[in-house]
């Protein structure tokens, strides 16, 4: 094959972003697309930002920038924008579940389909980081080396496992919505009100992780009702913005809360993990505000250009999100290997705010061949593929170890202190299983090669 065969099969990104985005009905809300790709990108900038490891004594020491610089924390104001990928889920969920039913679909086809789309692309980082893992331990490196880098490269896939768990209730969260409307939203603020209060006032134990569901349904919530066009005046929502902040404040001001959304090395309680009021009032907050911009932001969304990098973001968008700080871990390596060449920078001193320009720069390039490799697992398309119905046992089975196996790598990593191989292995299997029950039902088969059977 010669090099310009290669060159005709392989068109670069960008003039397939382009012809993609060309395509877009125009009836597409793109400030949707927009907001997916804006909440994860700063994400990932936020945590680049705020790990802020440096050499002490020859070892590398996994600083917190939060914690070294208290002023900071101010800032997770504006980079903890998780509320908005919840706000983007309950809209695109909302209208994807009506035209399901709409069409005579049901809950295993849809639900299957998000489950493959979703845990398709967390397959791979897991099992690679085991390997690193085990090889790790098995060269002799220290385990509370291996265990910090894991650890902080496998961070991101907590999250999916309570997006899962939100978008395996939209059938009943949209039925509340279209029968109670704006009130499903109230009665999830009541429910997570009463949790904070048990939890904080009575001290109720393990009462708080129930907020996991309350606070970010009702963010979800929020969604359809922006599907709805209950936000389409920009005065409306702008109130709804000032009111979440007016509550952030109070709760931070006059309430225990703290003013770091995120969590704080030290700290007594964290605002994310589990989230609490004050991470509900920044999301109504945030999406009030978001809202606020719609029409001038979908008007300039109507650049061809604009669009297209959008579409093009979007396209590799949960690579970038589970891969940005296995990018990270990399350059830290990389920079240990070399003496720990810009380690000895003390976080948070001019030098080392100067310096962010230059290692962003390090970590993106980093990430770019993580992406071209890994991205093909994001790419999972509907028509590759047909299946009949996954039964619900195996559906919630699945879906559920699932859920339990991305909750035990983010809470207590996959690195094991004890044992041969340095992995805890249920942990990693139990993902594995669970992508197995769901993805592998009866009567799936390839539509090409069965076809090409004919």
């Amino acid at each position: 094959m010669s090099n310009s065969d290669v060159s005709l099969k392989k068109p670069t990104l960008w003039p397939r972003a382009t012809e993609m985005a060309a395509k877009a009905p125009p009836e597409r809300n793109r400030y949707v697309d927009f907001l997916r790709a804006f909440s994860i990108l700063a994400v990932v900038v936020g945590h680049w930002l705020v790990a802020a490891p440096y050499m002490q004594d020859g070892a590398v020491k996994g600083g917190h920038l939060l914690g070294i610089l208290p002023w900071t924390q101010w800032l997770t104001w504006g980079f903890q924008v998780m509320p908005l990928f919840f706000l983007v889920g309950g809209f695109s969920n909302g209208v994807s579940w009506a035209a399901g039913l709409r069409k005579g679909g049901n809950w295993p086809d849809w639900f299957g389909a998000r489950v493959q789309r979703l845990i398709g692309p967390v397959l791979p980082v897991l099992l690679i980081w085991s390997l690193l893992a085990a090889f790790g331990t098995a060269l002799g490196m220290e385990r509370g080396v291996v265990r910090l880098a894991s650890e902080l490269a496998l961070v991101p896939v907590w999250f999916l496992a309570v997006y899962l768990i939100v978008t395996a209730l939209v059938p009943w969260s949209h039925a509340a919505w279209r029968r109670f409307g704006m009130a499903s939203f109230w009665i999830l603020v009541a429910g997570a009100v009463a949790v904070d209060v048990a939890a904080l006032v009575l001290h109720v134990p393990y009462v708080n992780f129930l907020n996991f569901l309350f606070v970010w349904l009702a963010i979800h919530q929020l969604g359809y009702a922006w599907s709805a066009g209950n936000f389409a005046r920009p005065v409306k929502a702008l109130l709804w913005g000032l009111g979440g902040l007016v509550a952030l404040v109070a709760l931070v001001w006059f309430g225990p809360y703290p003013i770091a959304m995120i969590g704080v090395p030290g700290a007594e309680l964290s605002n994310s993990m589990p989230p609490t009021l004050a991470m509900l009032a920044l999301g109504l907050a945030q999406c009030g505000f978001a809202l606020a911009i719609e029409p001038r932001m979908r008007a300039g969304l109507d650049s061809l250009r604009l669009w297209t990098g959008v579409v093009l973001l979007n396209g590799m968008i949960m690579t970038v999100y589970l891969w940005h700080l296995t990018a990270f871990v990399l350059v830290l390596v990389a920079a240990w290997l070399m003496g720990g060449i810009g380690l000895d920078v003390v976080p948070g001193s001019s030098g080392w705010w100067l310096a962010r320009p230059l290692w962003f720069a390090l970590y993106v390039a980093a990430l770019l061949p993580l992406i071209a490799i890994f991205s093909r697992f994001e790419r999972v398309s509907s028509k590759k593929a047909e299946r009949e119905p996954v039964p619900h046992w195996r559906l919630i089975t699945g879906c559920l170890l699932i859920c339990i196996g991305l909750a035990a790598t983010a809470a207590i990593s996959i690195a094991s202190p004890l044992g041969v191989t340095g992995v805890r292995l249920w942990v990693v299997a139990l993902p594995v299983i669970g992508a197995a029950l769901v993805r592998f039902g009866p009567g799936y088969r390839l539509v090409g090669r069965v076809r090409g059977k004919r």
